[in-house]
């Protein structure tokens, strides 16, 4: 952790690099349960270095383990393609633990080659839409004991559900969806008693909102579009009406006309009647 920048925003990566320390002081011991809870519920709701900086001090951190560091230089954007996602080497996280609680993995994380996560009477949530991945196929492996979890792969990835339940299920619902050239496959296995584990496939929250704005500019155009009709329909009813008013003008003084002449014609007849009388 950098002291020298307490009060920069920390990010979903840097709380989870805190809890995989606080779950591994836990496995050895250096924590109970109760400090373990308190700790954890402390680092998910920190948001900026200096809140997260007082949670593991007084821990021994290494490794993969470390505290967050600030990195004062930005990260290269990802190029957009699957390979660029695929990194081998280790993963960032490698388990998780939910007992009477809950857990997260989302945002900006490696997924190793095998994801072990264990929920009794709690639950879980491994967001993928934003990982990356250590190999071209990772096993997320699931043990609900009277809880849940949840996995959430983005488009094109390929799923693969082999967990077995007992009293309990796992969600096959996005089996069969082929994946894209390139891209990882994800096998979700393990046991579910009294519990399960549920599967879905959404898009990421900037793909959303990308997708959003593609149907607001598509629904502007075509509202542009019906008001160029409509202006260009005003126009011509108005021609058009002008043009049967010039036409009814024309008619009505073409009728004048002709009824004079009807009745200078039925007066010289007359008067030719009675001089012949």
């Amino acid at each position: 952790m950098t002291d020298d920048a307490p009060e920069l925003r920390a990010s979903d990566a840097d709380r989870e690099r805190v809890a995989e320390v606080l779950r591994d002081a836990l496995a050895e011991g250096r924590l109970d349960m109760a400090e373990f809870e308190e700790r954890l519920d402390a680092t998910y709701s920190a948001r900026t270095y200096g809140d997260l900086a007082p949670i593991t001090r007084d821990l021994p951190v290494g490794g993969a383990g470390a505290a967050p560091r600030v990195s004062m230089t930005k990260e290269p954007e990802r190029d957009g393609g699957w390979a660029g996602r695929i990194t081998g080497g280790e993963g960032s996280s490698t388990w998780a633990v939910a007992v009477m609680s809950g857990f997260q993995r989302k945002g900006r994380w490696t997924v190793p080659r095998r994801f072990n996560c264990f929920a009794f009477w709690g639950g879980g949530e491994i967001d993928l839409r934003d990982a990356d991945f250590a190999a071209g196929e990772v096993v997320i492996n699931c043990v609900a004991i009277m809880g849940g979890m949840n996995v959430v792969v983005p488009p094109g990835v390929e799923v693969v559900v082999r967990g077995i339940g007992f009293m309990g299920g796992f969600d096959h619902s996005e089996e069969g969806v082929l994946g894209d050239p390139g891209a990882p496959r994800v096998i979700v296995t393990g046991f579910a008693f009294w519990g399960g584990v549920g599967v879905e496939r959404k898009v990421t929250r900037a793909e959303r909102q990308r997708l959003k704005e593609e149907r607001r500019q598509e629904k502007l155009e075509r509202r542009q579009e019906r008001e160029r009709e409509r202006l260009e329909r005003g126009s011509g009813r108005r021609e058009l009406d002008a043009s049967r008013s010039d036409g009814h003008g024309r008619h009505g003084l073409d009728g004048l006309h002709d009824l004079h002449g009807g009745r200078e014609r039925e007066l010289e007849r007359e008067r030719e009647r009675r001089r012949d009388t």
